[in-house]
Protein backbone atom coordinates (compact mmCIF):
# COMPACT_ATOMS: atom_id res chain seq x y z
CA UNK A 1 0.00 0.00 0.00
CA UNK A 2 1.42 3.85 -0.95
CA UNK A 3 2.80 5.68 1.79
CA UNK A 4 -0.15 8.48 2.31
CA UNK A 5 1.69 12.06 2.33
CA UNK A 6 1.13 14.51 5.04
CA UNK A 7 -1.79 16.51 5.34
CA UNK A 8 -0.85 20.40 4.26
CA UNK A 9 0.69 22.16 6.88
CA UNK A 10 -0.58 25.61 8.38
CA UNK A 11 1.53 27.41 5.52
CA UNK A 12 0.35 25.73 2.68
CA UNK A 13 -3.54 25.69 4.09
CA UNK A 14 -2.55 29.57 4.79
CA UNK A 15 -1.36 30.13 1.36
CA UNK A 16 -4.24 27.57 -0.22
CA UNK A 17 -7.26 29.52 1.21
CA UNK A 18 -5.77 33.15 0.24
CA UNK A 19 -5.39 31.78 -3.30
CA UNK A 20 -8.90 30.51 -3.76
CA UNK A 21 -10.09 33.79 -1.98
CA UNK A 22 -8.25 35.79 -4.12
CA UNK A 23 -9.04 34.10 -7.03
CA UNK A 24 -13.25 34.37 -6.40
CA UNK A 25 -12.79 38.12 -5.50
CA UNK A 26 -10.86 38.62 -8.71
CA UNK A 27 -13.12 36.86 -11.04
CA UNK A 28 -16.39 38.37 -9.05
CA UNK A 29 -14.85 41.76 -10.26
CA UNK A 30 -14.38 40.92 -14.01
CA UNK A 31 -17.23 39.11 -14.33
CA UNK A 32 -19.20 42.00 -12.99
CA UNK A 33 -17.15 44.26 -15.27
CA UNK A 34 -17.49 41.97 -18.66
CA UNK A 35 -21.48 41.77 -17.83
CA UNK A 36 -21.90 45.65 -17.53
CA UNK A 37 -19.17 46.30 -20.20
CA UNK A 38 -19.87 44.17 -22.57
CA UNK A 39 -22.85 41.39 -21.83
CA UNK A 40 -20.26 39.42 -21.69
CA UNK A 41 -19.60 36.51 -19.28
CA UNK A 42 -15.85 35.07 -18.11
CA UNK A 43 -15.58 32.68 -20.71
CA UNK A 44 -16.65 34.71 -23.62
CA UNK A 45 -14.67 37.06 -22.78
CA UNK A 46 -11.97 34.11 -22.47
CA UNK A 47 -12.83 32.47 -25.84
CA UNK A 48 -12.89 35.88 -27.78
CA UNK A 49 -9.51 36.97 -25.98
CA UNK A 50 -8.23 33.74 -26.83
CA UNK A 51 -9.51 34.35 -30.37
CA UNK A 52 -8.55 37.38 -30.76
CA UNK A 53 -5.53 38.39 -29.15
CA UNK A 54 -3.61 34.63 -28.56
CA UNK A 55 -4.49 33.01 -32.18
CA UNK A 56 -2.51 34.77 -35.53
CA UNK A 57 -5.71 34.01 -37.56
CA UNK A 58 -8.52 34.63 -34.91
CA UNK A 59 -9.10 30.30 -35.21
CA UNK A 60 -8.85 27.32 -33.14
CA UNK A 61 -10.43 24.14 -32.48
CA UNK A 62 -13.42 23.70 -30.04
CA UNK A 63 -11.01 20.74 -28.19
CA UNK A 64 -8.38 23.33 -27.77
CA UNK A 65 -10.20 26.36 -26.48
CA UNK A 66 -11.66 24.24 -23.89
CA UNK A 67 -7.96 23.02 -22.63
CA UNK A 68 -6.59 26.67 -22.52
CA UNK A 69 -9.98 27.79 -20.60
CA UNK A 70 -10.09 25.14 -18.60
CA UNK A 71 -14.21 24.60 -19.37
CA UNK A 72 -15.98 21.34 -20.43
CA UNK A 73 -16.36 20.48 -24.09
CA UNK A 74 -20.28 20.68 -23.64
CA UNK A 75 -20.40 24.34 -21.60
CA UNK A 76 -17.87 25.73 -24.03
CA UNK A 77 -20.20 24.42 -27.22
CA UNK A 78 -23.05 26.29 -25.32
CA UNK A 79 -20.95 29.55 -24.78
CA UNK A 80 -19.69 29.34 -28.30
CA UNK A 81 -22.91 28.63 -29.77
CA UNK A 82 -24.28 32.08 -27.59
CA UNK A 83 -21.27 34.16 -29.21
CA UNK A 84 -21.91 33.00 -32.71
CA UNK A 85 -26.03 33.46 -32.30
CA UNK A 86 -24.36 37.35 -31.23
CA UNK A 87 -22.14 37.31 -34.29
CA UNK A 88 -19.48 37.52 -32.28
CA UNK A 89 -17.45 34.32 -33.49
CA UNK A 90 -18.38 31.56 -36.64
CA UNK A 91 -18.08 27.49 -36.43
CA UNK A 92 -17.07 25.51 -39.18
CA UNK A 93 -15.74 21.63 -39.44
CA UNK A 94 -11.92 21.72 -39.03
CA UNK A 95 -9.75 21.57 -42.14
CA UNK A 96 -7.48 18.76 -40.62
CA UNK A 97 -9.92 16.78 -38.42
CA UNK A 98 -13.62 15.84 -39.93
CA UNK A 99 -15.06 15.53 -36.46
CA UNK A 100 -13.59 19.19 -35.27
CA UNK A 101 -15.07 22.34 -34.87
CA UNK A 102 -13.30 25.77 -35.83
CA UNK A 103 -13.84 29.03 -33.79
CA UNK A 104 -13.55 32.28 -35.59
CA UNK A 105 -13.65 35.44 -34.01
CA UNK A 106 -15.65 37.95 -36.25
CA UNK A 107 -15.17 41.21 -36.64
CA UNK A 108 -18.09 42.42 -34.32
CA UNK A 109 -16.25 39.98 -32.38
CA UNK A 110 -12.97 41.84 -32.15
CA UNK A 111 -15.40 45.25 -31.34
CA UNK A 112 -16.37 43.95 -28.40
CA UNK A 113 -13.34 42.87 -27.12
CA UNK A 114 -11.71 45.88 -27.91
CA UNK A 115 -14.99 47.20 -25.92
CA UNK A 116 -14.54 45.12 -22.79
CA UNK A 117 -10.50 45.09 -22.91
CA UNK A 118 -9.81 48.61 -21.16
CA UNK A 119 -11.87 47.85 -18.15
CA UNK A 120 -11.59 44.66 -17.97
CA UNK A 121 -7.48 45.06 -17.53
CA UNK A 122 -8.05 48.41 -15.43
CA UNK A 123 -10.23 45.75 -13.07
CA UNK A 124 -7.30 43.28 -13.19
CA UNK A 125 -4.81 45.99 -12.21
CA UNK A 126 -6.88 47.57 -9.27
CA UNK A 127 -7.66 44.33 -7.82
CA UNK A 128 -4.80 42.50 -8.11
CA UNK A 129 -1.69 44.57 -8.85
CA UNK A 130 -2.44 47.95 -7.05
CA UNK A 131 -1.74 46.96 -3.74
CA UNK A 132 1.76 44.88 -4.67
CA UNK A 133 4.90 46.47 -5.56
CA UNK A 134 5.94 46.00 -9.08
CA UNK A 135 8.70 43.55 -7.91
CA UNK A 136 5.88 41.59 -5.74
CA UNK A 137 4.17 41.34 -9.21
CA UNK A 138 6.90 39.54 -10.48
CA UNK A 139 7.58 37.33 -7.52
CA UNK A 140 3.79 36.13 -7.58
CA UNK A 141 4.55 35.78 -11.31
CA UNK A 142 7.33 33.45 -10.23
CA UNK A 143 5.64 31.46 -8.07
CA UNK A 144 2.73 30.88 -10.26
CA UNK A 145 3.92 30.21 -13.31
CA UNK A 146 5.98 26.66 -12.30
CA UNK A 147 2.67 25.48 -10.37
CA UNK A 148 0.76 26.95 -13.94
CA UNK A 149 3.00 24.84 -16.12
CA UNK A 150 3.27 21.51 -13.73
CA UNK A 151 -0.69 21.74 -13.77
CA UNK A 152 -1.04 22.28 -17.19
CA UNK A 153 1.83 19.22 -17.99
CA UNK A 154 -1.14 16.83 -17.09
CA UNK A 155 -3.22 15.30 -19.85
CA UNK A 156 -5.57 18.20 -20.89
CA UNK A 157 -9.73 18.15 -19.96
CA UNK A 158 -10.67 16.96 -23.18
CA UNK A 159 -8.68 14.01 -23.00
CA UNK A 160 -10.18 12.85 -20.34
CA UNK A 161 -13.37 10.48 -21.23
CA UNK A 162 -16.45 11.42 -21.29
CA UNK A 163 -18.76 10.37 -18.51
CA UNK A 164 -21.61 7.97 -19.91
CA UNK A 165 -25.13 8.57 -18.65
Amino acid sequence: MPERRADLDPVQLGAYFALMEVAGLLRHAVEQQLREAGDLSWVQFQLLARLGLDAPDGSARMTDLADGVVYSRSGLTYQAGLLERAGLVTRAPSADDERGVTVTITDAGRERLAQVLPGHTEVVRRQLFEPLPREDARALSDLLTPVRDHMRSLPPRSASPRRRR
